[in-house]
């Protein structure tokens, strides 16, 4: 006979451990679930402010704009407008998951179902982590980031820091190198190429902006470009190329690049990082509770809150605030499963693997090679679309009004899962701002241009010229 893991809702270090191996039992045998290995800690809720007022990482160099979303977040909570994340998740390894010490034993088996499986899995195996992210070497990194700017702030001052921290993290969403694999190093390594750097960048700066020849027969192209092509990442060039800014400023740009870099897959896979993970925490404990190990009474808590994640609100509804994705992203995994086992003649006109016995495959491949507009374009059904009632509107600037461009029916299936993966799109890519060109011979000022399908405010644009303008210690212009 199967014993339950606990019998009332008071959490112990002993049942986190027997849930923690139910769990991963399940993970492993049914979903086949690759994972780092788990960390559990458990935290308060002070704490979790602290960790989620600071881009969720476990480590992180002191900015003002943190303690400034402390203060509005324990506001809100303290004053009962807010609740609390149940968890936080860091893509290392292992991987780290924190529970809050104010969790029920039911919330802590969400939390760990959720988060040190179903997140887990996600960071390890989804294609856009495994090429973007270094889940061995980003916590030493963060160490070696927050010495630094400490350093920094001893060395020149708390308000000279701030200053160039508040333009890195401006221009940060145009920081993003999406060509190339980021290499990984420990913190050691880092210290010894930051000298490395500081030794050699000034001689490579002056060389770069050496305007005279070293000798009657020596000649410069004054005619070839600079840069030889648009330059997309701005953080990048303006820590290489500025003639003027100091070694450490280069390194805090850096610094702001390269964790920001790290964050980018996740910004790109929101709906389906969510949606797994609560595929997952639900196929879990609806399993605990089949096999007799959870009771009626911890089940039926673990599923008010499990609705309370996913839940819709309707676009007429008070609390609507836009499309969830935890309800996106879990309606689709889940309808991924249900195409698999019971197609309908709709299902197989739509999608190739309906009725493939291998669900389990199915969702995974999902898991593991898309992201969160791809996602969409390949997996949104029109059984989702009629179950979440969705439709498009357009707007046309001249006009009060608003149309109805396409409904959930025959004629308007295609037309909404394209509108949506566009707008997904459009909302996790920021304007293109491309560096044109450097006059090298002249007053060094720098071109500009703007490319992108979303307008930019004039204000917007005015504040992104004088952050660039700042690092690169002379005149920028935006140009049409």
């Amino acid at each position: 006979m199967v014993q339950w893991l606990f019998t009332d809702n008071e959490w112990t270090f002993e049942r986190l451990d027997a849930v923690d191996q139910a769990c991963a039992d399940i993970a492993e045998r049914e979903l086949r679930l690759e994972t780092y290995p788990n960390q559990l800690e458990i935290i308060t809720a002070e704490q979790m402010l602290d960790a989620y007022t600071s881009v969720g990482l476990p480590l992180f160099y002191a900015h003002w704009s943190f303690g400034k979303q402390h203060a509005i977040e324990s506001g809100r909570y303290r004053r009962g407008e807010m609740g609390l994340a149940y968890e936080l998740v860091i893509n290392s390894n292992p991987c780290i998951s924190y529970l809050m010490e104010e969790n029920t034993m039911t919330l802590q088996m969400l939390v760990i179902a959720h988060a040190a499986y179903g997140h887990n899995a996600f960071f390890r195996n989804n294609a856009l982590f495994q090429q973007w992210t270094r889940a061995d070497s980003i916590l030493d990194y963060l160490q070696f980031a927050q010495s630094y700017i400490a350093e920094c702030e001893e060395r020149y001052g708390v308000d000279a820091v701030s200053a160039v921290l508040d333009a890195a993290h401006a221009l940060a969403d145009n920081g993003i190198d999406r060509s190339r694999r980021p290499k990984a190093l420990s913190a050691r390594e880092e210290e010894h190429r930051r000298l490395e750097r500081e030794a050699f960048l000034e001689r490579q700066v002056d060389e770069i902006w050496r305007t005279l020849p070293r000798d009657d027969s020596a000649t410069l192209d004054k005619t070839k470009p600079f840069p030889p092509e648009p330059e997309d990442n701005l953080l990048y060039f303006l820590e290489k190329k500025a003639p003027r800014l100091e070694a450490w400023k280069r390194e805090i740009l850096r610094i702001v690049r390269k964790i920001h870099q790290y964050l980018y897959p996740q910004t790109q896979t929101k709906i389906m990082n969510e949606g797994f993970a609560c595929f997952v925490h639900y196929h879990i404990v609806k399993r605990l509770h089949e096999t007799g190990q959870i009771s009626d009474g911890a089940y039926l808590e673990f599923l008010i809150h499990h609705t309370n994640v996913v839940y819709q609100p309707a676009f007429d509804d008070p609390q609507y605030g836009g499309i969830n994705p935890y309800a996106l992203g879990f309606a689709i995994f889940r309808d991924i499963q249900r195409i698999c086992l019971n197609p309908t003649d709709e299902d197989r006109r739509w999608f190739a693997f309906a009725g493939d016995t291998d669900w389990v495959g199915q969702v995974q491949f999902a898991m593991r090679e898309f992201r969160d507009d791809s996602f969409v374009q390949q997996y949104l059904s029109p059984k989702v679309m009629r179950d979440l009632r969705l439709f498009a509107l357009h707007h046309h600037p001249d006009s009060p009004e608003f149309l109805v461009s396409s409904i959930h029916d025959e004629y308007g299936y295609g037309a909404l899962r394209e509108t949506l993966a566009q707008q997904i799109t459009l909302e996790r890519h920021p304007p293109l701002v491309s560096i044109v060109s450097v006059d090298r011979f002249g007053d060094r000022h720098m071109d500009l241009q703007i490319r992108g399908k979303l307008p930019t405010e004039r204000k917007d644009t005015e504040r992104t010229r004088a952050l660039i303008e700042e690092l690169w210690g002379y005149p920028v212009h935006f140009i049409s």
